[in-house]
């Protein structure tokens, strides 16, 4: 007898795989692994595609689908070869989920992690790469439901739809600190008002009346040097920021637009997005706007 004409009882086969004779019969009853035939004692006989098809059946289901979805994935294989591709992509998936396990417990033994922290970074761990993906998606869709892609604002998203698959404990702290942002409601509220903003703003406003360089170079020097935006030395580097004879209702209308568009947590999104992405970090910039806007306001 080849490989290909040989029959295993259910007993065999549990030995052969390291299953139960239990998961088995259960698996068989559930028609996911068919006998070929039967003794003549009437016990059922399983052939080397039912190996095949067990190993597949056990990957599938250590990664978390349900039977429904493993019947149909085994519905599309006809051949061992077949069952067999389909396994090793399952495998490459588990190998996948397996590493992001290793890289997130790496993490919890290097830092000094809080009940919660734990707790968090263990259930997203657990989470499947589509499931993780699902997490994202659901936060853009609510944040952005109606409004154009393509409007100012709307790049936050798209930026979020891509999680590493194998990351570095670096990254792992920055996935877990993005999944609390993304898992807050008062932080998606905010993005859809920045994402709403946007999307009315007209696409060529014109001169803005500021060089963004400038807020960095001045209004940053203002803000490590303690200088308050309401004194006189904050209106003289004002002055340096925009035009001194600026009219005070477009020093206003500045202001409600920076207050708008500033936002520290929209900021730590961009910077940990950088993190995932393997990008070098930027110095922040959002406390130079608020101090911009607050000393356009004093000084109206």
């Amino acid at each position: 007898m080849n490989d290909h004409s040989t029959l295993f009882t259910i007993g065999q086969l549990a030995a052969r795989t390291g299953l139960s004779v239990r998961t088995i019969r259960f698996w068989s009853d559930s028609g996911l692994v068919p006998p070929a035939g039967r003794s003549a004692g009437g016990y059922r006989l399983y052939d080397t595609a039912a190996v095949a098809r067990l190993d597949l059946v056990r990957t599938l289901r250590e990664l978390g689908l349900d039977l429904d979805t493993v019947r149909r994935i085994l519905d599309r294989q006809s051949t061992v070869g077949d069952v067999a591709r389909a396994h090793v992509r399952a495998m490459d998936a588990r190998i996948g989920a397996l590493a992001l396990q290793r890289a997130v417990l790496r993490s919890v033994a290097q830092r000094d992690s809080t009940i919660e922290e734990l707790r968090l970074m263990h259930d997203l761990a657990r989470l499947s790469a589509q499931e993780r993906q699902r997490m994202i998606d659901d936060f853009v869709d609510r944040v952005f439901e109606g409004i154009d892609p393509q409007a100012p604002g709307a790049g936050i998203g798209q930026a979020m739809r891509q999680l590493p698959a194998d990351p570095t404990p670096e990254q792992v702290d920055a996935w877990l600190e993005l999944a609390e942002l993304v898992g807050d409601a008062s932080f998606a509220d905010r993005v859809r008002q920045m994402a709403l903003a946007g999307a009315a703003a007209p696409r060529n406003p014109g001169p803005q009346g500021y060089e963004p360089s400038g807020v960095l170079e001045h209004a940053g020097a203002a803000v490590a040097a303690g200088v308050d935006p309401r004194s006189a030395e904050g209106r003289a580097v004002l002055d340096r920021i925009v035009d001194p004879g600026l009219p005070a209702a477009e020093r206003a209308r500045l202001a409600d637009q920076l207050e708008t568009f500033t936002d520290r947590r929209v900021e730590r999104y961009w910077q940990l997005v950088g993190v995932l992405n393997g990008r070098p970090p930027f110095p922040p910039g959002v406390p130079a706007f608020e101090w911009f806007g607050a000393a356009l306001r004093a000084h109206s």
